[in-house]
């Protein structure tokens, strides 16, 4: 029996293949970690020295943070490529998590900005390498047609939103009521966690988990060890001659991810192993890269300006007490939590009349927008007087637009993917995720108390204007996609 055929049979998982549950189960533990982290991580960086942090100006925290989000989804490519080339999806997402855990134990135990260089380079190249793969292993579970396959990429996003629903809860009091360092060690807990439930359940996944379908040869790795070389040596020296500055990495990176992605495209289309419908397929992808780009930069600024909002314009009493700042971050994946599951049913339901994905990316920027004009009525104000329930029902619209575009355009790199290029594919989704989080570190240095405003006027009109001429072409964009949905 082929794998494709096997993995239409098996319904264990909530009528899903088992492999799901693993994948949702690893993904689930490393993202408590990776957004425990985060959730402490921007006020880390400003908070002063009496609270525990480091002391930065927030425009260079924001920058810091905005980088570390673009190269987190920037490694994709490394971990993608690695897997399509060297040793497979499964064994890559293996190691990427054992270095995750590691990041978080430097970050953990390496004090000041050596711990902070450290752990953030570990975590960003680890979750790359994580992403992209077990991304792809989940779209290896499903035969080429299979309905459930948006479904399953619900209920995996799932997983996801536990994770992050939790990590900040439990890393905001741990750092509220013991400090930094003990929030960043529990992330570090977190993420073993993941590691040892993987290992169990290694044998559920698909056959293809550990195929290299493009091997490179011999030679070919040699050069690929001295490139990277080269390239750590080039940014070394950067770095040591003050071109890149914690002030203006987000920016930089933003231009890296921008040449990388236009650099990636090229390669594929260019490429001699993907045929005429592979190829056409491929074009349909770049408004989508473009549409999830514009959405990115709206929704990451939950880390960069939507962390200052809190921390300094959000009542956070609750009953004489204050709430950390950090679960904020936790609003979000309730929603998730709560509508992953109507939104796997809905499609699921719907079949084949379900709107097509460049309309779900279309609805999806579109309220991605309206939700930072949502910002508007209380813009202005002074000291922290922006009522609790206003942010939750600006992060519900955030979270109704999340599940629109990104479940959905997870599903849809696995889709479009030529054979030659699976997961690299994958890889260019989450460059469109890399490019939005750094620019949304950028855009942070735009952003104060005393312009509000004009900000989210400007941001979230953006954003609808984008989504609603992505909804013009939409009729264009699926003649490109020759069949797909």
């Amino acid at each position: 029996m082929s794998t494709s055929t096997r993995n239409s049979a098996d319904t264990a998982f909530f009528g899903h293949p088992r492999g799901l549950a693993n994948l949702f189960g690893v993904e689930m533990w490393e993202r408590f970690s990776f957004y425990g982290m985060q959730g402490i991580l921007t006020i880390y960086l400003y908070y002063s020295a009496t609270e525990g942090g480091l002391g930065l100006s927030e425009t260079t925290a924001t920058s810091i943070v905005g980088a570390y989000g673009g190269l987190v989804y920037l490694s994709t490519i490394v971990g993608a490529w690695i897997a399509d080339r060297v040793v497979g999806s499964e064994r890559t997402l293996f190691y990427s998590a054992v270095l995750i855990m590691f990041g978080h134990i430097s970050l953990a135990v390496v004090p000041g900005l050596a711990g902070v260089g450290l752990g953030l380079c570990a975590v960003a190249l680890g979750s790359g390498g994580l992403k992209a793969n077990a991304t792809a292993l989940v779209g290896s579970l499903y035969a080429e047609g299979d309905e459930r396959r948006d479904a399953g990429f619900s209920l995996f996003y799932l997983g996801v939103n536990l994770g992050a629903f939790i990590g900040p809860l439990l890393t905001g009091l741990a750092q509220q009521q013991l400090g930094f360092h003990y929030g960043f060690g529990l992330a570090a807990i977190g993420m073993a966690a993941g590691l040892v439930q993987y290992t169990i359940g290694r044998k559920n996944l698909s056959r293809d988990a550990s195929v290299v379908p493009n091997p490179l040869p011999g030679k070919g790795r040699a050069v690929a060890g001295i490139g990277a070389l080269a390239v750590v040596a080039v940014v070394a020296a950067l770095v040591l001659t003050g071109v890149i500055t914690a002030a203006n990495l987000a920016t930089v990176t933003v231009l890296v991810v921008a040449v990388a992605a236009v650099a990636y495209f090229a390669v594929i289309l260019s490429s001699r192993k993907i045929t005429r419908v592979e190829r056409r397929r491929v074009l349909s992808f770049i408004p989508m890269f473009l549409a999830s780009f514009v959405f990115f930069s709206l929704f990451q600024q939950q880390f960069t300006v939507v962390v200052l909002y809190v921390d300094q314009r959000l009542d956070r009493t609750l009953f004489g007490w204050e709430m950390p700042v950090a679960w904020a971050n936790s609003i979000n994946p309730i929603f998730i939590i709560l509508l992953a599951g109507v939104f796997a049913a809905m499609w699921t339901r719907l079949g084949s009349r379900q709107p097509s994905a460049p309309v779900k990316f279309a609805l999806g920027t579109v309220i991605m927008g309206v939700a930072f004009l949502m910002f508007l009525p209380f813009a202005g104000g002074t000291g922290n007087t922006t009522p609790l329930l206003m942010l939750v029902l600006i992060l519900l619209t955030f979270s109704v637009a999340e599940l629109l575009l990104s479940p959905v355009g997870l599903s849809l790199s696995t889709k479009l993917a030529p054979q030659a290029f699976r997961t690299q594919m994958v890889a260019l989704n989450f460059l469109s995720i890399a490019l939005g989080t750094a620019t949304a570190g950028a855009l942070a240095s735009y952003y104060s108390v005393d312009n509000e405003a004009v900000y989210f006027s400007v941001v979230g009109g953006a954003a609808v204007a984008f989504g609603v001429l992505l909804a013009l072409a939409s009729p264009f964009i699926r003649k490109l996609m020759s069949g797909v949905r």
